[in-house]
């Protein structure tokens, strides 16, 4: 079923990382969360900022970046239904990176001292949250192996792997189609790569038989093979019951 509320949207990412009591999901069902739409490409949180709250994406793509001296753009990871993408400007005063939405997105925000008393007062609420961090250094990690080490195939077999895997784990899709309205500008940004390479690798897996594409959305025809394609395994996206 899917998620009503934005509570029940955050809850069910951190059911999926953390073992939550009854009473601890109570407590986050209570959380004043302030809900926003936003159009795609619109900079939420800018290197510099000094945040007072913190966002929990409700739908759509969100994207974490750097930018070079030139203006060159590299995206570091995504976020999808469920994620918390800064939650570390917790204890971090001072943002490090922009966050920008990769589509039209609707988020809900939560002030930091609300957070922090939760933290205080609920251990196993702090630990899902602290989990929720490690995880996206978990993913930094894989991306600078996927950019650094990969080739173009690989690497873009692997980012699909991992989309389609976070949003069914938190149930924004079934089987493995997903609607992915990412601009190949945003992927070659996440890849390192030009749109003409992105554009050469969609179409090599398209004809390898490993997906299928419909405008935005994206269909893993052969899972099994677009994961070994992607040299993808799902220790780093450390969910509680990855085979499902």
């Amino acid at each position: 079923m899917s998620p009503t509320s934005s509570s029940d949207v955050l809850i069910r990412k951190l059911q999926s990382i953390s073992d939550l009591r009854e009473g601890d999901i109570d407590v986050l069902k209570d959380i004043q969360i302030q809900e926003k739409d936003f159009l795609a490409n619109y900079d939420l949180v800018r290197e510099g900022d000094r945040p007072v709250n913190s966002f929990v994406v409700l739908d759509g793509l969100l994207g974490s970046t750097k930018l070079t001296g030139d203006g060159k753009r590299q995206i570091t990871s995504f976020f999808v239904a469920g994620d918390i993408p800064d939650l570390h400007g917790l204890h971090l005063s001072v943002m490090d990176c922009n966050f920008t939405t990769l589509t039209a997105a609707r988020l809900g925000f939560m002030r930091h001292d609300a957070l922090r008393a939760i933290c205080e007062q609920h251990p196993r609420i702090a630990t899902a949250f602290w989990r929720s961090t490690l995880i996206d250094a978990a993913i930094y990690r894989e991306w600078v192996t996927n950019v650094g080490r990969r080739e173009a195939y690989t690497r873009m077999a692997h980012i699909l792997c991992e989309l389609i895997f976070r949003l069914r784990s938190v149930g924004r899709i079934q089987d493995h189609v997903a609607d992915l309205p990412i601009t190949q500008a945003a992927l070659g940004d996440a890849l390192g790569l030009s749109t003409v390479h992105v554009n050469r690798m969609l179409q090599e897996l398209r004809r390898r038989g490993l997906i299928a594409t419909t405008g935005p959305r994206v269909q893993a025809l052969d899972w099994p093979g677009l994961t070994r394609a992607g040299d993808f395994e799902t220790t780093y996206l450390h969910q509680r019951n990855p085979a499902a």
